[in-house]
């Protein structure tokens, strides 16, 4: 077995502030090497020591010994991404250029040189424009067009049109099919080519007899498994540090010191994040425990999976109170969906859409019974807290827009009851127009908003875009879950599109034909958004947009080959590759870090 070095994070004893940035023993990377825990349970030394308290996100840099060698590398990776680069091409250059950016995004750190990647994308730009030497290139060009596209700027896919390739040219074929998954538009049929016929010769080079002696085989089987709109960004981080030897380009003939720098600055990110995450996460488990939400029979838990489509793609520290509210609305929405379903009556269903309507009036408040209470009052308090702080960021009341999106959902949900209580049969419009509110996503994404920066003015709040992110990610996201749920939701008496389309058939339909009809409105959905996302001149900030994109990044992280938010251990690794286990490092990758500061810090296990 191969050797691996195992960079754990250290269990915190407060969620008072996490003071964990970096060990205070020499230099090198602020991190101890510890056996792996296996279990999936919250660390004992955490969990023993839970507050009440929120944990604050910061923290003094004095506290951080390491402090200075992290600026010392991010100043030379800077200097390496303003050199010019010796190349005989421009073409040779600006690809350089890119491998490197492509890099610094794979391992999560690209955002502390923006403006350097800035500089790099407009000078790119410049070129695809004046359509120079850079289309000479098949494997330039691709890159140069995703990085492009997915940073907002306008390229149009013929320019991958006319390019030429050798077919057996694997890291060409791969560029070229990464390129062809950042379609924002069914129109975009060069890309749906180029995805074909470059899949298809990448799948031939997997079962050659050579593909295990050749690592990067290995990118490629994980990119035709799974489109990059399927996967979430930390994990993506994570795997791409530990196989950093296979992301990093041969072409780039990195010194020694800046693949150490890329390396070691990966890892101090990972690492520095990880240590928060896990301190939020027990304060969320806490804050289950006396909301009381672990007392309801008929509730799924999924606290863990929400706290990880949070702190996977919302992975900067000071995105906190992002974080904890995502994860907090996300529990509560599944609390209410299950006992809309299953857990409660229809009295105590119109009980709390009849309370959560009269929400300034609580003064004589009845409840139902005990499960009412308890699923309304986890509703009010972190409503009213979230709402409390989001009107501090925001400089302006915005709790009554909180309470308005928790207002719709459950009217929308008692839509759903009278349906099936009736038996009535809803056309597939219908049920769309409804099912967008009811698949929840609301409560999620609408309030994370206000925490991720940008001020939210009430005009944009009410703007058509703000509208239709939110329609096409709800929509994008619902069907992908009735694709995956009908069989399941049927027996539960519940319809969904799915079960609608064969239903209204006279009979003419199948359930797989059903399925399959609905994967062109669901491709649609996404492209449709995707060019939304990226679009520049709008009305909603980018920072706000990118939430939308990110929980419907997180449905296919779910949805994509089957209903795995329903499976309580499906996703368990993810979550503990994110919040829990350490950074796995392979012996060859040892050689990139500097082994003369770590000596007395590592344990090297075979």
């Amino acid at each position: 077995m191969a050797a691996m070095m195992v960079v754990n994070t250290p269990a915190s004893s407060s969620i008072t502030r996490p003071n964990a940035g970096y060990s205070s023993s020499g230099g090198g990377l602020p991190c101890r090497v510890l056996q792996m825990r296996p279990s999936r349970a919250p660390r004992p030394a955490v969990a023993r020591a839970v507050a009440k308290n929120r944990p604050e996100v910061g923290g003094n840099a004095a506290s951080m010994p390491n402090l200075v060698e992290k600026n010392a590398r991010e100043t030379r990776t800077k200097k390496q991404l303003h050199k010019p680069q010796e190349a005989p091409t421009y073409q040779e250059s600006i690809h350089r250029q890119l491998s490197m950016v492509d890099v610094l995004q794979k391992i999560g750190i690209s955002r502390h040189f923006a403006s350097e990647i800035k500089s790099i994308l407009d000078f790119t730009y410049s070129y695809w424009l004046q359509r120079d030497e850079i289309i000479l290139g098949a494997e330039t060009c691709a890159m140069a067009f995703r990085i492009l596209r997915m940073n907002g700027y306008n390229v149009s896919a013929d320019g991958l049109s006319h390019i030429s390739t050798d077919l057996s040219d694997t890291r060409s074929l791969l560029e070229l099919y990464k390129a062809s998954q950042v379609s924002t538009s069914d129109d975009e049929l060069i890309l749906d080519s180029i995805g074909s016929w470059s899949g298809h010769l990448l799948k031939q080079q997997l079962t050659s007899t050579e593909a295990q002696r050749a690592p990067l085989l290995r990118e490629v089987e994980h990119v035709l498994d799974s489109p990059f709109y399927t996967m979430l960004d930390r994990l993506e981080h994570k795997r791409n540090i530990e196989q950093f030897d296979v992301i990093e380009h041969p072409i780039l003939q990195l010194t020694w010191q800046t693949n150490q720098d890329l390396l070691g600055l990966g890892v101090m990110d990972f690492y520095t994040s990880q240590s928060i995450y896990q301190q939020e996460y027990q304060h969320l488990d806490s804050w289950v425990k006396e909301s009381r939400l672990n007392q309801l029979p008929f509730a799924r838990q999924k606290l863990a999976y929400f706290y990880l489509s949070a702190a996977s793609t919302m992975f900067p520290p000071e995105l906190s109170d992002a974080r904890i509210l995502w994860a907090m609305n996300g529990a509560l929405t599944t609390v209410v969906d299950d006992f809309f379903d299953v857990g409660g009556s229809k009295d105590e269903l119109e009980n709390l859409t009849a309370l959560v309507e009269m929400w300034e009036n609580q003064e004589e408040t009845e409840y139902f019974s005990e499960q009412v209470e308890i699923v309304f009052s986890a509703i009010y308090s972190s409503v009213n807290e979230l709402g409390s702080k989001a009107s501090a960021v925001q400089g302006r009341d915005v709790t009554g827009h909180l309470v308005e999106i928790w207002q719709e959902l459950l009217r929308n949900m008692m839509t759903e009851v009278e349906w099936r209580t009736s038996g009535y049969v809803p056309t597939l419009d219908e049920y769309i127009e409804n099912a967008v509110v009811t698949f929840a996503l609301g409560p999620i994404v609408l309030p994370a908003l206000y925490f991720v920066g940008p001020k939210i003015t009430e005009s944009m709040v009410i703007d058509p875009e703000y509208s239709e992110l939110f329609r096409l990610m709800s929509t994008c996201g619902r069907l992908l879950n009735d694709v995956q749920t009908y069989e399941r939701e049927y027996k539960e008496g519940k319809l969904n599109s799915v079960s609608l389309l064969v239903l209204h058939s006279d009979g003419s339909m199948t359930i797989p034909e059903a399925r399959m009809k609905l994967q062109k409105p669901i491709d649609t959905c996404r492209r449709d958004l995707l060019r939304l996302v990226l679009r520049e001149d709008n009305v909603i900030p980018r920072p706000c947009k990118e939430l939308f994109w990110n929980i419907c990044k997180t449905c296919y992280f779910f949805y994509y080959e089957g209903d795995a938010f329903s499976c309580q251990e499906e996703k368990a690794g993810a979550v503990d590759a994110v919040i829990h286990d350490p950074l796995q490092l392979p012996m060859n990758l040892l050689s990139e870090l500097d082994l003369s500061t770590l000596r007395e810090r590592i344990k090297i296990e075979y």
